[in-house]
């Protein structure tokens, strides 16, 4: 048990977190106008560097151009877009629905 805990801890230390150009201005948006977005937001990057693809948020599967990002919701509007390798969460956005801007 406390092995897995450790593992868990060093996961979620050594995935990198990168952002595109509009995955961080979303990111900094909510930093100033939505901390409680920005903590649930937060709480999905820690979930995904945890879980992958599954956990909180209602993982989906994106399609068409999106192919190979995930979804998770973040409230009833805004979504997060991103995809994960071994090391890296890439995000995509942490705002609006999909394509919606």
């Amino acid at each position: 048990m406390e092995w897995h805990l450790y593992m868990i801890f060093l996961r979620l230390k050594l995935m990198n977190k990168v952002f595109t150009k509009n995955g961080w201005d979303d990111y900094i948006y909510w930093q100033t106008e939505d901390r409680k977005t920005l903590r649930k937001i937060n709480q999905l990057i820690e979930d995904i560097a945890r879980n992958g693809n599954e956990g909180v948020g209602k993982p989906e599967a994106l399609s068409g151009n999106l192919a190979g990002f995930w979804s998770r919701r973040i409230n009833d509007k805004d979504r997060l877009i991103y995809k994960i390798d071994n090391e890296n969460i890439y995000v995509l956005a942490c705002r609006y629905h999909y394509g919606d801007k």
